[in-house]
């Protein structure tokens, strides 16, 4: 009878160890234009989330955690391969139609977990390129359910339609057809079909429009279905969720409309938080949550601009399109039951760019051969007090050219979206972020030598990827 007991007790170590030791699953819920301030566990007064929110309390949520650039397609560009994104030719913003995007030279983060056997999807807002060469079936996945770009834009003119598209709003391949001979000297885009953007399945437009009022819940059903089916596969799987909202125009289905304190984009990222919810959900109910990795994040800071229909960047300043605080600060939790201590609060600079480094380290796939800029933090996503912040300087490129190093963050030049109406100052600052948070008392003259020893570094870094200084 003892020897029954050690053999069951042996079993079901031998099981444990056995589940401990798979690859663990990745989704990364990556939103557009989601400010620092905008959940309740950034310190949000008037949008509820609770499922993040719950999320941050059984992970960590890092408060000094920054996006590659404060523009959509270069940040997500710098996620997928590591990279500033000037290194990979993705500076600025791709356009719908444009002959332009990610290098398939270029590793993804895609790629490097497909080699060493996970099912790998995209699911969302691509904005690395329309075109079937950059599109994500190229670039490491296994398939893709979502918008090409910014759901701002327009009809690609090259994108091919199935046969059995679903047109809406009155739309058929003529009025498109149309809509491109109707335009005018000058214009790039068809303007008449402003806002109207294709659902592709892989390589073809499946819905145009698109209805954005039910984006958001497609969008996590259509992961939901692919963790599904990846366990049913019994393979590790990796799911590249990212929601087009609360970029502008903003939509939310009926069932959240008026919900939020915070008007419509309120509602908005209440029903992300909730879709973020059900994701979480169908993990326990598979029983998987605990070797599965989630990032919650944001791609750049929000579009103060828009005003209402903008978020929060609250304590930092200024939002999008700017090297400032606000244009590239960004919410990140992530929560890994089985590695990482729940109700964790890093305060030590980390940035999109480290997540690829980082799951090769957790996977043991190999790195890309050409040199990327991220580095693995696992040691932070663990929260190990001894760790140290691993970038000596981290550089914010955009029109806005500036680096941080510790507390102490210079601008080579600034550039302003909203609070000073787009003017450009071009003399340098200096600012301590641990004292002044909201870059607003220039200490260059007071520390000269740290200023000079920042814009050395901020010169070698933009010779190295060969950006006009």
């Amino acid at each position: 009878m003892k020897k029954l007991i050690v053999a069951l007790v042996l079993v079901n170590v031998f099981g444990l160890m056995a589940q401990n030791s798979k690859k663990p699953n990745v989704i990364i819920i990556y939103n557009d234009d989601l400010g620092y301030q905008d959940l309740g566990c950034y310190g949000s007064p008037n949008i509820k989330t609770p499922r993040i929110d719950q999320m941050a309390k059984e992970g960590v949520r890092f408060t000094d955690c920054y996006s590659a650039s404060p523009v959509c397609s270069a940040s997500r560009a710098a996620l997928l391969t590591g990279c500033y994104p000037q290194r990979v030719g993705v500076p600025g913003v791709i356009s719908a139609g444009a002959n332009q995007g990610l290098s398939p030279k270029n590793t993804t983060l895609a790629e490097i977990l497909k080699s060493v056997g996970y099912a790998t999807a995209a699911v969302g807002k691509w904005h690395l390129g329309d075109q079937p060469q950059h599109l994500p079936t190229n670039q490491g996945f296994d398939s893709f359910f979502g918008i090409p770009y910014s759901n701002d834009m327009y009809p690609s003119k090259n994108i091919p339609y199935a046969a059995n598209c679903q047109f809406n709003e009155g739309y058929d391949l003529n009025k498109i057809n149309e809509a491109f001979a109707n335009m005018k000297p000058g214009d790039k885009q068809p303007e008449s079909a402003k806002h109207k953007v294709p659902l592709m399945r892989n390589l073809e437009t499946i819905e145009f429009p698109v209805d954005q009022t039910t984006i958001t819940k497609r969008y996590a059903d259509e992961g939901i279905s692919f963790i599904k089916q990846s366990v049913k596969d019994k393979k590790p799987f990796f799911l590249y969720l990212a929601n087009s909202m609360p970029h502008i125009p903003l939509y939310v289905s009926p069932q959240f409309k008026g919900k939020s304190k915070r008007g419509l984009y309120g509602d908005v990222v209440e029903e992300i938080d909730y879709n973020t919810g059900r994701i979480l959900d169908v993990l326990k109910e598979l029983k998987i949550d605990k070797n599965t990795i989630v990032i919650f994040s944001s791609d750049n800071g929000p579009w103060l601009a828009k005003g209402a229909d903008g978020g929060s960047a609250l304590p930092l300043f200024e939002g999008k399109f700017t090297s400032f605080e606000g244009g590239l600060r960004v919410p990140f939790i992530i929560k890994w039951p089985n590695e990482i201590k729940a109700d964790g609060v890093c305060k030590k600079l980390i940035s999109t760019i480290d997540i690829l480094p980082t799951l090769a380290s957790i996977t043991g796939a190999k790195l890309p051969e050409m040199e990327i800029d991220g580095t693995s933090v696992l040691d932070l996503w663990k929260g190990d007090p001894s760790a140290k912040n691993p970038h000596e300087f981290y550089f914010m490129i955009y029109t806005g050219q500036s680096v941080r190093s510790g507390d102490w963050k210079y601008h080579k030049k600034q550039i302003f979206s909203v609070n000073k109406d787009t003017q450009t100052d071009k003399s340098p600052a200096l600012y301590n972020l641990k004292d002044d948070i909201g870059e607003t008392k220039n200490l260059l003259n007071e520390y000269p030598e740290i200023a000079q020893k920042l814009a050395k570094a901020l010169d070698e870094h933009l010779s190295r990827i060969n950006v006009k200084k």
